[in-house]
């Protein structure tokens, strides 16, 4: 686990190598073929030699759900570990983990146009217009949703429209499946935050040089696809189609993607500090530049799987 651009893959790499491991995507965005250069997806070599599962196998005009992943997740480590390997999940999508490791209640399916009515409150409010609206329906929801986290505010007024029913409540009634596995929870992020806010700046510059705005240009002249779908609504992806929309500027889309990223690193941190048994491999940024400080993180985390296996 950890922030976006931390090293995530360039850990779970070299566990491979050391480990008989098959890594299994923890990211909601991975999930879905043609969002390739904008989610940061390994590249057709590194699949080749580091199969994923859970990786491009959703169309972008479809909707996967926390639950949908828990049930293939679940499936992908069964079938991992029946053929003897051990399963190794990669990603930063902490409402994913959570569903495997905690369960998640039975909410109701995504709904595009109730999300394009949330987001057209949100455009003509802010985000605080919509807490105040859920406060008003499901007021432990809004206790415990703070107004800068707009994707679990959206789901939280989503279900209520949708189902008549609260998040709170639902949740109050599930009853979580406990997973038959042991796990090792391992978590790795820079020591300073400024590290990561340069990486951050850094990936998205690379994505651009790639040619990510092609990659949303031809995602939009499919025709299906519009922003208010989760695939859209992926960091990067939506400022980017803003851009190619003509709303906003070139320098306004850079900015926005690089501020909703370090956001969205935000939040993860915020999961991750109240995250129980977690095991913390904390970097410098001679950490990204070097093989010998890699090395030393790699040792660390190999340190943790054989503690964990006496």
């Amino acid at each position: 686990m950890g922030p976006t651009a931390a090293g995530k893959t360039a850990l779970a790499l070299a566990l491979c190598d050391a480990l008989d491991c098959t890594i299994v995507s923890v990211d909601s965005a991975q999930v879905y073929r043609g969002m390739d250069i904008g989610t940061a997806k390994p590249g057709p070599a590194v699949l080749a030699r580091y199969p994923h599962r859970l990786i491009d196998i959703r169309d972008p005009a479809e909707i996967y759900s926390a639950a949908d992943f828990r049930r293939d997740a679940w499936a992908a480590i069964e079938e991992i570990v029946a053929s003897g390997k051990t399963p190794l999940l990669v990603g930063g999508s902490m409402l994913y983990f959570r569903a495997l490791v905690q369960g998640l209640a039975d909410l109701p399916p995504a709904d595009p146009r109730v999300r394009e009515e949330i987001l057209a409150l949100a455009d003509a409010g802010g985000w605080a217009a919509v807490h105040r609206r859920l406060a008003a329906v499901d007021p432990l929801a809004a206790a415990r949703i703070p107004v800068t986290d707009p994707q679990r505010l959206q789901r939280a007024m989503e279900v209520f429209l949708v189902s008549g029913d609260t998040i709170s409540s639902i949740h109050q009634r599930q009853g979580a499946t406990a997973l038959p596995w042991r796990l090792l929870q391992l978590a790795v992020a820079p020591r300073d935050r400024v590290v990561l806010h340069r990486r951050i700046a850094l990936r998205f510059e690379a994505m651009l040089q790639a040619g990510f705005l092609d990659e949303v240009a031809a995602l939009r002249a499919r025709g299906d696809l519009e922003p208010a779908l989760p695939s859209m609504r992926s960091v990067g992806y939506r400022q980017a189609w803003d851009y190619l929309d003509d709303r906003i500027s070139y320098a306004a889309m850079v900015e926005r993607a690089i501020i909703a990223t370090r956001q969205l690193a935000k939040r993860q941190h915020t999961w991750l500090r109240s995250w129980p048994e977690l095991q913390w491999l904390l970097t410098d940024e001679s950490a990204h530049a070097g093989n010998g400080a890699h090395e030393e993180i790699l040792q660390l985390a190999l340190k943790y799987v054989a503690a964990a296996s006496i």
